[in-house]
């Protein structure tokens, strides 16, 4: 379903909700670029960091789980535990249908990402997600998703990121712009879902993000992928 949410008028600040959950494929592919790029360069290095057979793997906001689903369908007989979490139950409805369409075995799981007793795993997915989580409790995640991986596990997240420089991240985000506009978008509607965000999505700069993960713990950070404002990230534990 096509993303034309923000032509009407807002009445509430921006959630994961029933409506925003109908055109949200639409809408990552349309607003991130390269996003189907970031996901399947996770795939990849997910695969790469799972045991022969077995393992676990977390995916932390999975939204309609195109990632997990993804994994599972190139796993083969590695066949590891996929478990994605959501606090959203209209996105979740969403990829159990997908899930039970392909005949899939993946776990969707209703659930606060802060408040989930996680099992020890090998890789941890974060698509953005961590922009969404207030920065007072961003650092304790991440630490509390460093404590719950093995030794040698890795975290693959992805997040909108902002410039240290003023000048160039206005700049960063002009091209943006230009980039949704590329993708079909009216000036009303990126105005609206910017004021919609406001307050409620908080990026870091690149250097905070690796800063925060080596606090953690996190013995080796990577960019994987970056567009512009848009990276991919990868950590490992030692």
């Amino acid at each position: 379903m096509r993303d034309e949410l923000f032509t009407e008028e807002l009445k509430k600040q921006f959630e994961f909700d029933e409506r925003v959950a109908g055109v949200f494929d639409d809408m990552l592919s349309r607003s991130i670029p390269y996003y189907a790029l970031a996901l399947e360069l996770s795939a990849d290095f997910a695969l790469a960091n799972l045991p022969k057979e077995g393992g676990w793997v977390y995916d932390l906001g999975c939204s309609t789980g195109s990632l997990l689903l993804e994994i599972e369908r190139r796993a083969g007989a590695k066949n590891p535990r996929l478990i994605g979490i959501d606090n959203s139950e209209a996105m979740l409805s969403r990829a159990r249908a997908k899930a039970l369409g392909y005949g899939s075995r993946v776990e969707f799981v209703q659930g606060d990402i802060l408040d989930f007793e996680y099992q020890k795993s090998e890789v941890i997915l974060c698509h953005y997600t961590l922009q969404f989580i207030r920065p007072i409790h961003r650092a304790y995640l991440v630490q509390k998703l460093y404590d719950s991986l093995k030794p040698q596990g890795i975290l693959i997240f992805s997040e909108k990121v902002v410039s240290e420089d003023r000048v160039l991240d206005h700049q960063m985000i002009e091209r943006y712009y230009a980039y949704k506009r590329e993708q079909g978008y009216s000036e009303v509607e990126i105005v609206k879902k910017r004021e919609a965000l406001e307050n409620v999505l908080i990026p870091y700069t690149a250097k905070e993000n690796e800063k925060m993960l080596l606090e953690a713990g996190f013995a080796h950070v990577e960019t994987l992928f970056r567009w512009v404002n848009f990276a991919t990230f990868i950590a490992k534990k030692g």
